[in-house]
């Protein structure tokens, strides 16, 4: 099964939700799929648990289909949604200096592919 490792850095909303897409596309057909939200993406975090937000839906179905890795804990303070990550659960890394290292995804096989 390859491996994929989806690293959403921009802020733009319409580009996360095309991470969100592809996530849960290549996991519906067996791939093995892990989302990093880090940088300005990380802005989008409190946003996305309205249900009122564009993608909201596919938010939660990531969540929900356990697709996250983690969210930047240092992006995630600068861009104001620590609390509101903290708040909904999800795994905060800051391993390299505040921020995600991707070398164990690396060495757990896995592509890895920016956005």
């Amino acid at each position: 099964m390859k491996k994929i490792a989806l690293i959403a850095y921009d802020g733009d909303l319409t580009t996360f939700a095309h991470v969100l897409l592809y996530a849960l596309d290549l996991h519906g057909k067996g791939y093995d799929v892990k989302v990093l939200i880090e940088g300005a993406a990380t802005r989008l975090i409190p946003e996305m648990i309205r249900p009122e937000t564009p993608f909201a839906n596919l938010y939660r179905e990531m969540l929900d289909n356990r697709l996250l890795a983690g969210v930047c804990e240092s992006c995630s303070v600068r861009m104001g949604s620590f609390n509101s990550a903290q708040e909904q659960g999800l795994p905060i890394d800051g391993e390299m200096k505040g921020h995600p290292s991707l070398e164990p995804l690396i060495n757990a096989g896995y592509e890895i592919i920016t956005f």
